[in-house]
């Protein structure tokens, strides 16, 4: 019997539209096989969906199946593609990016533009629900043993990489990648670019900036109020304690932001997270 591969999934579409595609998965799947990463990612974040699941889909096991839809651009010229890794894990979605920073991580080995019928013989396709008709029966093949070239064509993947960190005379420059459930702001700047703590940090937000405390964990703020901490992604967060500091800070996915300290690393060598 072919080995059956673990399948994560990684959304935008909510419970429902979810449990439709596991559905299908569990047709070929026995239960615990499929592991769900978020469905609840903000509608259409294309970055903020591929930024996780750079993350954490690289700590699953090797020869993972990683599903990912998020997809403004269902059913029009996107290609829908399947990617064969380095590691024998396959990347399964839309190439508008969402896949390529997980993909080059894992060392990318071979890609196909997935051909409906190919990867689910005799079943109609929606032009607005591909991640049911297209995505799961292509990762449920690849899962249960099918080969890349049986799902489609060679392809090219579209490099689309995750924005980079920089240094500009003392400041550091990076973007807010991720908001999560507690209103922390994470962003792409390594926390190894900054002194130990505690200390101080010089946000600047456009033409506001502001001074906060660098520590190590949350109950070493003060009540309500706002820091830096190290984020378990190995990089700067923005953090209220038991707070949002999103919401009182006005920050948003996307946004840029630099931030300094006397005793930064100009040099900009860092190990990377």
């Amino acid at each position: 019997m072919a080995r059956r591969r673990i399948v994560t999934l990684t959304t935008d579409l909510g419970s429902a539209y979810a449990a439709q595609m596991k559905a299908v998965l569990y047709r070929s799947l026995p239960p615990g096989h499929i592991v769900d990463i978020a469905h609840d990612l903000p509608a259409h974040g294309i970055d903020e969906a591929s930024f996780l699941l750079r993350h954490i889909g690289a700590a699953f096991p090797k020869g993972s199946v990683h599903v990912a839809v998020v997809d403004p651009g269902v059913g029009g010229a996107r290609a829908a593609v399947a990617v064969g890794c380095a590691d024998g894990s396959f990347l399964v979605g839309p190439d508008n990016g969402v896949l390529y920073p997980l993909a080059d991580h894992l060392g990318i080995r071979s890609v196909v533009r997935i051909d409906p019928a190919r990867a689910n013989p005799g079943h109609a396709v929606s032009a607005t629900f591909e991640g049911r008709d297209v995505f799961a029966p292509a990762a449920a093949r690849l899962a249960t043993g099918a080969t890349l070239r049986s799902l489609g064509r060679p392809h090219a993947l579209s490099r689309q990489p995750l924005p980079e960190p920089h240094w500009e005379g003392s400041w550091a420059y990076g973007v807010i990648l991720h908001i999560d459930r507690f209103g922390n702001a994470i962003t792409n700047l390594p926390t190894g670019w900054f002194p130990e703590i505690p200390s101080t940090l010089r946000l600047g937000l456009g033409r506001r900036t502001r001074i906060l405390p660098r520590r190590r964990t949350y109950s070493e703020l003060a009540p309500r109020a706002i820091g830096v901490l190290g984020s378990s992604f190995g990089t700067l967060e923005v953090s209220a304690r038991e707070g949002r500091a999103v919401t009182r800070l006005g920050l948003a996915v996307g946004q840029r932001l630099r931030v300094r300290t006397a005793a930064t690393r100009a040099d900009g060598k860092y190990r990377r997270p």
